[in-house]
């Protein structure tokens, strides 16, 4: 796609002015933090409208706007089973059953919730879990933002992956959760309406004048193969759907992303509904990338390097609604960027660092956001797919953090060695499959092979298995126990 030099030009300076705005908002939320607490979770005091926005703004990235259009515009509506289906419903997941329990613990990160309910052994394991796993989410923004550069600016991939690095880290290391916060009410802003002009824009061209003939030819000139959801051909097709959307759905309610902005709202009501209201809203806009995916196969029925988004707004937009739509598309991917960084950074800062000698918890902080980009960059240069990158991310919190975080809020752990055992079951299967490059559960195996089990399901239906194989003879001990101890003292009130 060639782009003018005016183009060019004004998508320059706007971008730069941008950038030079949301560094401002970084300097203004510095004053703000004082302490740790201020810096990870914004001092406990996001309100409503503050913490729905940065949820929604975390989740709206590369994935939404970029890897799953594409993805759509060639295999169909199968292809958003992870973003933003199962993301979506990750976010209702957790204002129903997650939010409320965890915001009244009070804690930094989730890896202090495993160790108040399963101890220190149990907290440095998660750590050491949900660290890397950030690692290609982020690299995956990088990627994708980088290409953005190479089409609009011609910059080098290896260039344009630094750059962003660069940018990104910048405001994040300036005032953590607060920088954030900030700078993603503004981001998500762009891009929610950046999104309807292009959608509305889109659907008027198709229609020749009329948005309601235009939505209706993407229904009606579209194979109908192209609108399924969920397929139905196959128990093995249905089975790795299921796989994949509950590695959306499911994988990120451990991720420390999401409950740092839970145990920043102001009240546990608060955390309840931000996640409610950005799920709902996910959804919604959500859908527009897809709609606008089957849209561009009517208006570009021939295969294009080009991502799909970008080529639209370069094809009907006028140059300076492009322009805002460009940098509503920058703002998407830098808001999940601050937030990814900021969330492995600080369960380092807080759970691994302290370990070894460091008590400076602000410094610290900061040192392990340059940690946390410097892995991502060099893993974003490793050449994974987006999709394979974010993928996996979302999957080795779910196969190692999943089981042990919901059973220890809703039940009363009686020792630590079956939350142990559960993460490192989950993780060492997922390992494994990993390392062989096996992408169904045991395919060695002549029953499983032909039943082709998800990974997902599988390792963590294992973790499941293993958490309550130690935990019974445990909880059968305790109260064996109990029990004893309670006849003798009622021995001992009738002698008395």
């Amino acid at each position: 796609m060639e782009i003018e030099s005016s183009l060019r030009w004004l998508l320059a300076v706007t971008m730069v002015l941008y950038l030079v705005g949301m560094y401002v908002i970084g300097v203004i939320a510095q004053r703000k933090v004082h302490n740790a607490e201020d810096f990870l979770v914004a001092g406990r005091k996001l309100p409503l409208s503050f913490a729905w926005m940065t949820l929604l703004a975390t989740w709206f990235g590369a994935g939404t706007m970029l890897t799953a259009a594409d993805e759509v515009r060639s295999d169909g509506l199968t292809r958003a089973a992870l973003d933003p289906f199962g993301a979506g419903f990750c976010l209702l997941i957790a204002g129903l059953f997650v939010a409320g329990p965890m915001w009244r613990m009070q804690l930094l990160t989730v890896p202090d919730f495993f160790r108040r309910k399963f101890g220190s052994s149990a907290e440095m394991i998660s750590s050491l879990i949900l660290i890397p796993s950030y690692f290609g989410w982020i690299a995956a923004q990088f990627t994708a933002l980088a290409e953005v550069l190479l089409l609009f600016f011609g910059i080098p991939l290896i260039w344009g992956i630094l750059i962003v690095a660069i940018v990104g880290t910048g405001y994040t290391l300036m005032g953590g959760m607060w920088s954030v916060t900030l700078t993603d009410a503004v981001q998500i802003s762009l891009v929610l309406v950046g999104l309807l002009v292009l959608g509305g824009v889109v659907l008027f061209e198709l229609g020749q004048g009329n948005m309601l003939v235009g939505l209706t030819r993407v229904r009606e000139e579209t194979d109908p193969e192209m609108w399924t959801i969920i397929p139905a051909d196959s128990a093995a097709s249905l089975a790795g759907w299921i796989g994949v959307f509950a590695i959306g759905a499911l994988g990120n309610l451990p991720g420390q992303d999401l409950m740092q902005r839970v145990f920043a709202a102001n009240s546990e009501r608060t955390a309840k509904w931000a996640c409610l209201v950005a799920g709902v809203l996910y959804l919604l806009f959500g859908a527009i990338p897809l709609l606008l995916a089957l849209a561009g196969n009517i208006l570009f029925p021939e295969d294009m390097e080009t991502k799909i988004l970008p080529a639209l707004a370069h094809a009907f937009l006028h140059p300076v609604v492009a322009v805002i739509f460009l940098v509503a598309l920058l703002s998407a991917i830098l808001s999940t960027i601050d937030s990814a960084i900021l969330s492995p950074a600080s369960v380092m800062a807080q759970n691994v660092f302290p370990r070894l000698g460091w008590a400076d918890t602000l410094r610290s902080n900061r040192i392990a956001i340059l940690m946390v980009a410097v892995c991502s960059l060099l893993l974003s240069y490793a050449g994974e797919s987006a999709y394979a990158l974010l993928e996996e991310a979302y999957l080795l919190t779910m196969v190692g953090l999943f089981v042990p975080l919901i059973v220890g809020l809703y039940t009363s752990p009686c020792n630590s060695t079956a939350a142990i055992v559960s993460m490192l079951v989950g993780t060492g299967i997922w390992a494994v499959h990993f390392a062989l490059g096996w992408e169904t559960f045991l395919p060695l195996t002549r029953p499983l092979a032909a039943m082709q089990l998800p990974i997902s399901l599988s390792a963590t239906a294992c973790a499941l298995v293993a958490y309550f194989c130690v935990q019974w003879p445990w909880r059968t001990r305790f109260q064996s126990a109990g029990s004893e101890a309670r006849e003798e003292g009622a021995t001992t009130d009738e002698h008395g």
